[in-house]
């Protein structure tokens, strides 16, 4: 055989050359460039196979290539051959390897293949099989997970909105076995439930999960130092596996959960094209019957199925699952302000006034929201979706405010009057606007610091215009610099200062 196969367009040119043009074997060489054994090589072959130009130019690709090299007469042997299939179903088991099944084989046929044959025979009966199937992987020891790139239609019953829901899939490493569901988006929460619904449905955990470096799991792709998001690094702390993201540009890495992505959209979304689904769990309802379907339907070159396999090879190697499910938390990094609240997700939260200033470590769950220092908790709340405004736990105020004069009501007052008299009296009335006025602090500093960006002036003028317009929020001054109204004259109909009217304002002498 040629050391390399040419194209077939060049295939056609020799034969051509030979028989149309009648050129020797040397002038068909160098006008192909390519060498005169090769011309030789496929001129002998295109004779054994009885082609003639006419008949190859007609040939298709592939049919031209079988007819040149047909595949060689099957090796006749006396020597007993293993059952692949077991050899493999027995491979997968933890601690098995393939010099142990071999000399297993050669205690029971002495004169069978030795073990370089053996190896050899095996991995080429092992490159027959799906592609699923092909690389090997130890019972209980890695799921792969990923979501399909295709998608599925929910059609909201009441407004007929068409909204897109993702697929997710696991698979485990040595029986295939597969779990999918649908979800609203690829984002923390939804990829963190998944993995908890996931591993109930094994009924057990693997030693390692192997995602694609999607970005709600993976914060930095790195072969070496993969970086893992810590709300997914706590989950699977909860579970005690680890998290292995797969190697950046490996498609080895990513070939079992890949077919089984391939696999899911043949047998079940295929399936599911003609339907119409009105909810998330209407779809994951008929997800799940095709999903045993999908289960148990037998391998083609392999005995059994993935549920089969999963029962008899990897179920029993699973760690067991703990005694509750993961909670989905997700942590953030917070600063308490002077005023000792941190925002999360702009609603305010109180802390232990001793901790202003100081960097804390927040977790978020669908009902509660909890503050740490130091991995200390130091504050738990209710969480609230209400944004702009505050939940304060009155321990965490200070008896006494003195100790901290710095950031007192009269302080602030003083210290923005420094830009002048309008943004002095602002940020007076803002702070009396609130119930506590350390709530205002916020605010007060943020349209102090207006003044960085738009001068001391412009910022007394926007004070100014507020106050006239009847506003004292930080979002109307900084609209007004933004607009360039500080700018502009006012209108007539506001010479004279609107009145500021709000429950809560104590009055201009509260403070002083």
């Amino acid at each position: 055989m040629p050391n390399r196969r040419l194209p077939v367009s060049k295939i056609k040119e020799i034969l051509r050359l030979r028989f149309a043009a009648g050129l020797s074997e040397r002038k068909i060489a160098r006008s192909c460039n390519t060498t005169r054994k090769t011309v030789s090589e496929y001129l002998t072959r295109a004779a054994e196979a009885g082609l003639s130009w006419t008949e190859a130019s007609l040939l298709s690709e592939e049919k031209l290539h079988e007819l040149l090299f047909p595949p060689s007469p099957p090796a006749q042997s006396s020597r007993p051959l293993p059952d692949w299939s077991y050899i493999r179903k027995e491979a997968a088991r933890p601690g098995v390897t393939l010099l142990l099944l071999w000399e297993e084989y050669r205690a029971v046929h002495p004169d069978g293949y030795g073990r370089t044959q053996f190896y050899t025979r095996y991995r080429a009966w092992c490159s027959d099989l799906e592609p699923v199937m092909r690389i090997e992987h130890k019972a209980g020891d890695k799921v792969f997970v990923d979501y399909s790139g295709q998608k599925v239609s929910v059609v909201n019953p009441k407004t007929g909105e068409v909204r897109e829901a993702e697929l997710f899939v696991g698979a485990l490493g040595a029986s295939s076995y597969t779990f999918a569901e649908a979800t609203w988006t690829q984002t923390l929460p939804d990829w963190i439930g998944s993995h908890v619904r996931m591993l109930a449905f094994f009924g057990g955990v693997p030693r390692l999960i192997v995602p694609d470096n999607l970005k709600s799991g993976v914060t930095k792709a790195c072969f070496y130092e993969p970086g893992i998001n810590d709300t997914y690094a706590r989950m699977a702390e909860h579970y005690g596996v680890a998290v292995l993201p797969t190697r950046v540009r490996e498609p080895k890495d990513k070939a079992k959960v890949e077919s089984a992505v391939g696999f899911a959209q043949r047998r079940i979304l295929a399936r599911l094209r003609n339907r119409t689904f009105f909810s998330l769990g209407e779809l994951n309802e008929a997800i799940a019957e095709l999903l045993i379907e999908l289960n148990d339907r037998p391998f083609q070159k392999l005995e059994g199925s993935r549920r089969s396999m999963f029962e008899e090879l990897e179920r029993d190697t699973l760690s067991p699952l703990p005694r509750t499910a993961y909670v989905y938390r997700e942590w953030k990094k917070a600063r308490a302000g002077v005023d000792y609240h941190v925002s999360v997700e702009k609603h305010f939260y109180s802390v232990p006034f001793t901790y202003i200033k100081r960097q804390l470590d927040v977790c978020l769950t669908s009902t509660t929201v909890e503050i740490f220092a130091s991995g200390e908790r130091i504050a738990s709340h209710r969480r609230s979706w209400k944004r702009g405004r505050y939940t304060t736990v009155l321990a965490h105020m200070p008896k006494s405010h003195q100790q901290y004069a710095q950031w007192s009501p009269q302080r602030i007052i003083r210290w923005a009057s420094k830009i002048g008299p309008s943004a002095g009296e602002l940020v007076e009335n803002l702070i009396a606007t609130y119930q506590h006025p350390e709530h205002g602090y916020r605010a007060a500093l943020g349209i102090m610091r207006l003044a960085k960006t738009y001068s001391d002036e412009r910022l007394e003028a926007a004070c100014h215009r507020a106050l006239a317009i009847g506003t004292c929020r930080y979002r109307s001054v900084k609209s007004i610099l933004e607009k360039g109204l500080d700018q502009m004259p006012l209108p007539e109909t506001n010479r004279e200062r609107a009145p500021l009217a709000h429950a809560n304002i104590r009055g201009a002498d509260y403070y002083r």
